[in-house]
């Protein structure tokens, strides 16, 4: 029983300090290896300080995020060398062939944005956009609640779809339209989220949005698009309303986040080549997840639950 609370103890140290790592990681400025190890270990630390429960499945998701979440910022901690590694070039040249010669984006804002004021559809388009930071989680969130011998699954698809793109954004950090035509690399094209959030939010924009910002070059895959898409095929598994919903709203967010300037419409199809490959894989690394799961129930016994 002594064994089994300090075991116990142990573990709610090792969550404390895998929610604090990527916190302090600037601060204490740790290999990013180090930090790595703490904030990934941190699930595994709370199945052994904790009981089963929808609580702490909830909590072993969060933790997971986190850690994304830390990592996804970790590579705009270097801005020069992060620009020296920078991708601008190839999408374009993707889009434009796909737009039969100009880029889909710069077609799309000719068509239906109106210069110098965000219009009722830049508006409506904006929130689907802002609306995104809620729908992978939340899907995850209802598959737990309604549907609990389904969460596994859920948890680790849209998991593995953020964490493999993550690979990708540090592997390749490709810049999004709204910076290329900034900068001079195609024509300009307005950042029309940006000025609808400034239009709505006021003063409050700039820390709202830099609070969730963090890594302007990860375009490539859009995460946006692939997670809409993963929390779509997971929906539609678990209930056809609840699905049909989901589907709607990723496809309004791929017409969205292409018109307003976020990504090309070649970041779209590489989002949803890495959702469909995962979503059609998975079955395949159900070993390695089962394998994972006896860990988590080693650790439970060990900590005497």
């Amino acid at each position: 029983m002594r064994e089994s609370a300090i075991l116990r103890g142990v573990a709610v140290g090792a969550v404390a300090v895998g929610l604090a790592a990527p916190i302090v990681r600037l601060r204490v400025r740790l290999p990013r290896v180090v930090i790595s190890a703490l904030a990934w270990q941190a699930p595994f630390a709370l199945a052994a300080a904790t009981q089963r429960s929808r609580g702490r499945d909830a909590g072993m998701y969060a933790l997971q995020m986190w850690a994304y979440f830390a990592h996804y910022q970790m590579p705009n901690d270097d801005p020069e060398r992060l620009r020296r590694r920078l991708r601008v070039r190839y999408p374009i040249v993707a889009d434009t062939a796909l737009g039969f010669g100009s880029v889909p984006t710069s077609r799309l804002q000719g068509i239906l944005a109106r210069e110098g004021e965000v219009a009722p559809h830049d508006l409506a388009l904006s929130v689907v956009h802002w609306v995104w930071y809620f729908i992978p989680h939340g899907s995850v969130a209802y598959v737990l609640l309604r549907h609990r011998e389904s969460f596994p699954r859920a948890a680790c698809l849209v998991a593995g779809t953020f964490d493999l793109g993550l690979v990708i954004y540090w592997a390749v950090p490709t810049a999004p339209p709204w910076w290329a035509g900034e900068n001079g690399e195609m024509p300009p094209v307005r950042r029309i989220m940006v000025e609808a959030g400034e239009r709505v939010w006021g003063p409050l924009w700039d820390p709202l949005y830099d609070s969730i910002g963090g890594n302007p070059f990860a375009a490539m895959p859009s995460l946006h698009f692939a997670t809409s898409v993963t929390s779509a095929r997971l929906l539609w598994d678990v209930g056809r309303g609840p699905g049909a919903l989901a589907w709607a709203y990723a496809l309004t967010l791929g017409f969205a986040l292409v018109y307003l300037g976020e990504h090309y419409v070649v970041d779209l199809a590489a989002g949803l080549a890495l959702s469909e490959s995962l979503y059609r894989l998975g079955p395949r690394a159900a070993p390695a997840l089962r394998a994972v799961g006896a860990l988590v129930g080693r650790l439970e016994l060990q900590a005497g639950r």
